[in-house]
């Protein structure tokens, strides 16, 4: 994986911890985010998955992590870089789109799919790392509460 960095494995620690204190410490999903700028190397915040936690319908990882770091210009978005520990939703893939992100890093997208596809057509960079904690914490929890999981991805 020639385009992986330093900052990418920063990122993506930030976000598996997120994701684990979704689930681990607070019962939640665990799904977890973090955005650093590109140009500074600044770690601008983290979120989590809070949709049980806080009985939101819309705070998924990604939408959490860019809550918890606030509004920013349009300049500064452009130039970060998202880590995700699983591959955004509709809704979070449209939340990079409206902010113009144009690089994301996955750690997994063997358990949900998300939209890919859409983010390539639209520009947007993707590195999908395939990370085995990512898939197994997705696995223990899916295997838990199938029900929760199905309502987190719109499913009967």
């Amino acid at each position: 994986m020639t385009d992986f960095t330093e900052q990418d494995i920063l990122g993506m620690k930030k976000a598996y911890e997120q994701a684990y204190i979704s689930y681990k410490e607070e019962g939640g999903i665990p799904i977890g985010a973090a955005l650093i700028n590109n140009l500074t190397g600044e770690l601008l915040g983290v979120g989590h998955n809070e949709r049980v936690q806080k009985g939101s319908p819309i705070l998924h990882g990604e939408t959490s992590c860019l809550a918890n770091v606030g509004r920013l210009p349009a300049k500064i978005y452009k130039n970060c870089t998202l880590y995700t520990t699983l591959s955004p939703c509709a809704m979070c893939s449209g939340t990079c789109l409206l902010y113009d992100i144009k690089r994301l890093v996955v750690g997994e997208n063997k358990t949900f799919m998300g939209e890919e596809e859409l983010l390539k057509s639209r520009g947007v960079e993707i590195i999908v790392v395939d990370d085995e904690k990512c898939k197994a914490i997705m696995a223990e929890f899916i295997k838990e509460k199938p029900e929760l999981w199905n309502e987190d991805i719109g499913e009967e």
